[in-house]
């Protein structure tokens, strides 16, 4: 190879960094290649878990930090924040000249990465497109494929949908996805080895590490927003009735999430459940670990359908934010009735964890990735392939 490429990945909240923290190692431990680093958004900000110390804490030098999350966490405030995200992100690109820039899935900020990138003939890499979520995560999944050049989708169907929405081919890449490599080095480990009590803190009436428990994890979704605080109530209410251990983690940074908030706060003060933990924030591998080792995990989250289905971990997902998202036997699909949950939350505790399944991956997503940036050729323009 010539000269050293440098790759800027753009991680603008917590769940983005552990979908691509195997592919980040990669890149920075490569001979061709040169880690450019960006955290952004949420990731950030204390109240959802500030990502950027657990990215430091595992040896990643972030190079540019991007404050530009407006309070309100409504629609308007999400709109506003990724103008503001396109404006400071354009100053960052120029700035640092990479030769190539990464921007993750489908959180509603991350086209102002895209959009920053594209418009500066900077060639675009997009991880995970491809899927199906519904809500404006849809949207802005689809959109950010249609400004990238490259894409790293994570199973054979999304790689389908990418070439039908007219990409080229020769630059989609089904490599898994990044998360699932971290889920393989936990298939084997018989029990947790850390007490998340202890060394996370949390909050709530919950104070010793249970035997069995649940996890939930439940955000808001953007075009119900205004239902989010009656939804996480209906949900508060079924893991109150169960009355079993269950570690509870906030919402991300989305229109709604000052509902769920709001909601979580509103029943604790109420009701004090003792048997409830709620964290902010989890080191990626520890929060799998939780979940290898859970009865169940309920929400909304992708984690449901992705590393859990890795995993064979027992889901139960609520509403419409992974609608049409391709699952694995795990998961079993609710809506936000508290009978429903209830039951399925029932019937998932007497399932074995033994349903495991590899459609988001095999375990090296993250090596294949740097492997393809280092001799792929770096293009910025393209034409629709029909």
């Amino acid at each position: 190879m010539g000269r050293v490429r440098k790759i800027c990945a753009v991680i603008t909240a917590r769940p983005s960094y552990s979908r691509i923290k195997t592919a980040l190692r990669a890149i920075n431990e490569h001979p061709d290649l040169q880690l450019q680093l960006v955290v952004a958004g949420s990731a950030l900000l204390d109240r959802y878990g500030n990502a950027a110390d657990y990215i430091e804490r595992d040896g990643f030098k972030i190079d540019e930090r991007v404050f530009m999350v407006l309070e309100g966490e409504n629609k308007t405030a999400m709109a506003k924040t990724t103008g503001l995200g396109v404006m400071e992100l354009a100053n960052v690109f120029y700035n640092l000249k990479p030769d190539a820039v990464i921007t993750i899935a489908d959180r509603f900020e991350t086209i102002a990465t895209s959009i920053a990138a594209a418009y500066q003939n900077i060639p675009l890499v997009h991880l995970q497109g491809g899927e199906v979520t519904g809500n404006i995560d849809e949207k802005v999944r689809h959109a950010n494929t249609k400004l990238a050049d490259i894409h790293f989708v994570a199973s054979e169907d999304a790689k389908a949908r990418v070439i039908k929405l007219g990409e080229d081919a020769e630059f989609v890449f089904n490599t898994g996805c990044p998360s699932i490599d971290i889920a393989q080095g936990l298939i084997d480990q018989t029990e947790l080895d850390f007490n998340p009590i202890k060394k996370y803190g949390g909050v709530g009436g919950l104070t010793v590490m249970p035997e069995n428990y649940l996890v939930v994890l439940q955000h808001p979704v953007t075009n119900e927003y205004d239902q989010a605080k009656s939804d996480i109530t209906t949900t508060l209410n079924v893991i109150n009735e169960l009355g079993i251990s269950t570690f509870w983690f906030w919402p991300n940074v989305d229109a709604g999430s000052d509902g769920t908030s709001n909601g979580i706060r509103s029943y604790r003060e109420k009701h004090d459940p003792k048997h409830i933990r709620f964290f902010k924030n989890m080191d990626a591998i520890d929060f799998l670990k939780l979940l290898y080792h859970s009865q169940c995990l309920i929400g909304n989250s992708s984690v449901g359908i992705r590393e859990c289905s890795f995993l064979g971990v027992p889901v139960v997902n609520i509403g419409t934010r992974q609608h049409r998202r391709q699952r694995g036997q795990n998961t079993i699909d609710v809506t936000y009735d508290g009978a429903q949950i209830k039951q399925a939350i029932l019937e998932q505790l007497k399932n074995p964890k033994n349903k495991r399944s590899t459609i988001y991956g095999d375990g090296n997503s993250g090596q294949k990735i740097a492997d393809i940036l280092a001799t792929i050729e770096l293009r910025f323009h393209k034409t629709i392939m029909y």
